[in-house]
C-alpha cells in the first residue's frame, strides 16, 4: 500500500516509530494514516474521509479543527509558548481552573493541572495517600480499584486498573485491590442504567464492605471508579451503586476518587458523572474532552478540605506542600485550547446536543439485537459497547476484523478486547448516528 502520494520516503520509513496500544506489525504491513480532520470526519493519505466514531479517542466531542479552538492555540503560542510550571504561573491556568470548578459539583474547587489522563489518575492515588498522612493516618496505604477499571497507564493506574491486557506484561505494581465489576451478563441488553435490583445490582457496592473487612478501613486510602467505563466496552452502574459506594467511602472514612477522563465534560450529557448519576466524590480526575482533544491536559479537581490539609502542614511558606506535578503542568497552550473548548461546550450547546441524540444512538444500536456475534450492548449518553461472541480461543479476533471492515467502509470505531465501542461527536446529526450504526449491522452480519 503506498503511504502517501510523496515518492520520497524510503522503504522502512514506519520502522522507527514503535506505535502505542497498535499491533505494530499488522498496521506497518496495511497502515491506516489519516492526514486531516474537519467536523465528524478524517481524511486518509487515500483521500477518503472517514467518519469518527469515537470522537478521535473519547476526546473530540466538538469535532475536528473548530475555528476557535484552532485561533485560541495559534494566539498563545505566538504570545507565551510555554512558562516554567514549577514557582511560577501565568494567566491562563487560573482562568481555566476557575471554569473547571463552575462545571464541578459543589465542593470539588482545587484544580491540580497534569497533561493527561494517566497522569491524572496517579496524582490523584498520590494525592490521596499523601492527604492521610499529613493527617496523621499513615496506615491508610492501600487503594482500591474495580474488575475491568481503567486508570491509564502508569504504574498506579494499572494497579488499581483491572484490565488484564494492561497489567500481565509488567509485575508488580502499587498495593492495591478490587472490587468486582458491573457488567451484566451477555444477552442482558439493558438500555442505560441496569436495574438497582439482581444480581448485578446496586448490592455489588457491598463488596467494599468485604474488603475493608480484610484489609480494615484504617489501612485503606481511596476507592477509584469511572462513573461509567469506557475501554472496557460502555460498562454502565446499575441504579443505585454509585450512591451506596459513597455511603459506604463516608461511614468508613474513604476517599472516593471518580476517573472522569471519559465522562468528564459532555459525555454523559452532564458537564460530568458525578452531576448525571447525582454523586460527589472526594476527587474528581479529568482530561480528553476539557481540550477537545487539541491539546495533552488533564486535571485533578479535589475538595477544598483535602487541598487546605497541605496547606495547614506548617513551616516556612515558600516551602512545596505537594512535591508533584510535571513539566507540562498547566502548559499554557493546553490552557488556551481548554478555555475555548469549554465556551465552546457552552456555546454550541452542547450538552443538550447530547441529551437529545442518547435516545437516537440507544434506539440505534439496541436495534443490533438480532445482528450476527451480538452478544450484548449497553449505553449511557452518547457511548454505546457492544460485546461480539468470540471465535474459539481468539476473543479479539472478530472485533478487529469488524472494525476493519468499518474502515473500509468509511467509518472509525474502536475495538477493544471483546467489544465494539462506539461515542460518535457531540455534533453528530440523527442521520450520521444511522448510517454509523447501519453499516456495523452489516459489517456483523458480513464477518464470519
Amino acid at each position: 500500500m503506498t503511504l502517501t502520494a510523496d515518492q520520497d520516503r524510503p522503504a522502512g520509513w514506519m520502522d522507527a516509530h514503535w506505535m502505542p496500544f497498535t499491533g505494530n506489525r499488522q498496521f506497518k504491513a496495511n497502515p491506516r494514516v489519516l492526514t486531516g480532520a474537519a467536523g465528524a470526519y478524517y481524511r486518509t493519505d487515500e483521500g477518503r474521509q472517514i467518519f469518527d466514531g469515537l470522537s478521535g479517542l473519547w476526546c473530540t466531542g466538538l469535532g475536528h479543527a473548530r475555528t476557535e479552538i484552532v485561533d485560541a492555540v495559534s494566539r498563545q503560542v505566538r504570545e507565551l509558548d510555554y512558562s516554567p510550571a514549577f514557582q511560577f504561573g501565568h494567566p491562563l491556568s487560573f482562568e481555566l481552573a476557575n471554569k473547571i470548578v463552575e462545571k464541578m459539583p459543589t465542593g470539588l474547587n482545587r484544580v491540580f493541572f497534569t497533561g493527561s489522563g494517566s497522569e491524572s489518575a496517579d496524582t490523584a492515588l498520590k494525592m490521596a495517600r499523601a492527604y492521610w498522612r499529613v493527617k496523621g493516618q499513615a496506615t491508610k496505604t492501600r487503594l482500591i480499584g474495580r474488575a475491568k477499571g481503567y486508570h491509564g497507564v502508569n504504574f498506579g493506574g494499572i494497579s488499581v486498573g483491572g484490565m488484564v491486557g494492561n497489567r500481565k506484561h509488567f509485575g508488580q505494581g502499587v498495593e492495591a485491590d478490587h472490587l468486582p465489576h458491573t457488567q451484566p451478563p451477555n444477552g442482558s441488553f439493558f438500555k442505560g442504567m441496569p436495574p438497582q435490583e439482581g444480581p448485578m445490582g446496586a448490592a455489588l457496592a457491598d463488596e467494599l464492605l468485604q474488603l475493608i473487612a480484610l484489609h480494615d478501613a484504617s489501612n485503606i486510602a481511596a476507592v477509584i471508579v469511572e462513573p461509567f467505563s469506557g475501554s472496557a466496552g460502555v460498562v454502565i452502574p446499575p441504579v443505585g451503586y454509585l450512591q451506596r459506594l459513597r455511603e459506604i467511602c463516608t461511614a468508613h472514612n474513604i476517599l472516593l476518587i471518580f476517573d472522569e477522563v471519559i465522562t468528564g465534560f459532555g459525555r454523559a450529557g452532564a458537564w460530568t458523572g458525578a452531576e448525571a448519576f447525582g454523586v460527589t466524590p472526594d476527587i474528581l480526575n479529568a482530561a480528553k474532552q476539557i481540550t477537545n482533544g487539541v491539546q495533552p491536559l488533564g486535571v485533578v479537581v479535589a475538595k477544598q478540605e483535602i487541598h487546605d490539609a497541605f496547606m495547614a502542614q506548617g513551616g516556612p511558606d515558600y516551602m512545596l506542600e505537594f512535591p508533584h506535578g510535571y513539566t507540562y503542568s498547566a502548559h499554557p497552550v493546553a490552557c488556551a485550547a481548554g478555555i475555548a473548548s469549554l465556551d465552546l461546550l457552552e456555546s454550541d450547546h452542547a450538552l443538550e446536543r447530547v441529551k437529545a441524540l442518547a435516545p437516537k444512538l440507544e434506539a440505534a444500536v439496541h436495534g443490533l439485537r438480532t445482528a450476527k456475534h451480538v452478544a450484548d450492548i449497553r449505553n449511557y449518553g452518547l457511548a454505546a459497547g457492544i460485546t461480539v461472541t468470540p471465535l474459539p480461543g481468539e476473543p479479539a479476533k472478530r472485533p478487529f476484523d469488524i472494525a476493519m471492515a468499518m474502515y473500509a467502509k468509511g467509518f472509525y470505531v474502536r475495538y477493544g478486547g471483546d467489544t465494539i465501542q462506539l461515542a460518535p461527536p457531540f455534533i453528530s446529526t440523527e442521520a450520521q448516528i444511522d448510517t454509523l450504526v447501519s453499516a456495523l449491522g452489516d459489517c456483523f452480519n458480513a464477518t464470519a
